[in-house]
């Protein structure tokens, strides 16, 4: 059976690592491999696919750009306004899901066993909505986003607003407002983690970087003496699912975390 990863970029994504070391772990004799694919591409290669398919991970900018292409969305897809994995019979969508969401829980819960009420989350963009609406999943109240341009958030603010939970959502801004609650996901480049900013973060007792290359990310390194969740525990437990949902067969975490840990070292080497 073959898997894949789709988005554009594309050259930097570990997912082929992670879901080929869980193949050879549970004996799966499978391919997953990464293909560059557009926006306006995609329905082009989704037509392309034959029966041996079995499932795609999506990145940007595809995630919200399927949801119109699927004859079946997830509940948490739906609430997230985007989705990243593709589940295929006979090389045909069956369904298309959101792992993000999820993944960021069980990310965050590996390592975070306290209440989380509130949170900021440092961008407006899909990973922002999904980890806003984790946030909401682990308890949080009120969630703040902070953005240059509040507009382009609006879609993210949309997302987590439609949480059946009802939760606060505010809108600030990345020039100066303050960060408060529990938790600080940071969604945004490395490069635009000033200092002015990564001190502002300095009083939140849980970190969320989401990108894991480069790492660490001046976010990352500030919190040497505060709980870190990084983007490759994101990464791990999103495709955790996602293998679960392709295959059916229960996924060894270790080997994915190992595989993924050996790559970045290699890369920065």
């Amino acid at each position: 059976m073959r898997c894949g990863v789709l988005g554009d970029p594309i050259a930097h994504s570990l997912s082929p690592v992670l879901h080929r070391a869980g193949y050879a772990a549970v004996g799966l004799d499978w391919q997953y491999d990464a293909h560059l694919v557009a926006a306006d591409g995609l329905p082009g290669f989704l037509a392309g696919l034959d029966a041996t398919w079995r499932g795609l991970s999506l990145t940007m900018p595809l995630k919200r750009t399927v949801l119109d292409l699927a004859p079946s969305v997830t509940d948490r897809a739906r609430l997230a306004g985007a989705a990243n994995t593709v589940l295929l019979e006979d090389g045909a969508i069956v369904q298309v899901d959101n792992t993000d969401l999820p993944g960021a829980v069980a990310a965050v819960r590996e390592r975070w066993d306290g209440p989380v009420t509130a949170g900021t989350v440092l961008g407006g963009g899909a990973t922002a909505a999904s980890t806003g609406l984790a946030l909401v999943e682990l308890g949080a109240r009120t969630v703040t986003l902070m953005v240059r341009s509040p507009e382009r958030a609006a879609e993210a603010v949309a997302a987590i607003a439609r949480h059946p939970a009802g939760p606060q959502v505010l809108v600030g801004s990345l020039a100066g407002d303050p960060v408060t609650g529990e938790v600080v996901v940071s969604t945004i480049p490395a490069a635009a983690q000033d200092p002015e900013l990564v001190a502002r973060c300095a009083d939140v007792p849980l970190v969320f970087e989401a990108l894991y290359d480069p790492w660490p990310t001046p976010l990352a390194a500030s919190a040497a003496d505060r709980v870190l969740v990084g983007g490759l525990d994101l990464l791990v437990h999103q495709a955790v699912l996602q293998f679960e949902l392709f295959t059916g067969v229960a996924c060894p975490v270790d080997a994915l975390r190992a595989a993924g840990e050996a790559a970045l070292a290699e890369r920065h080497a």
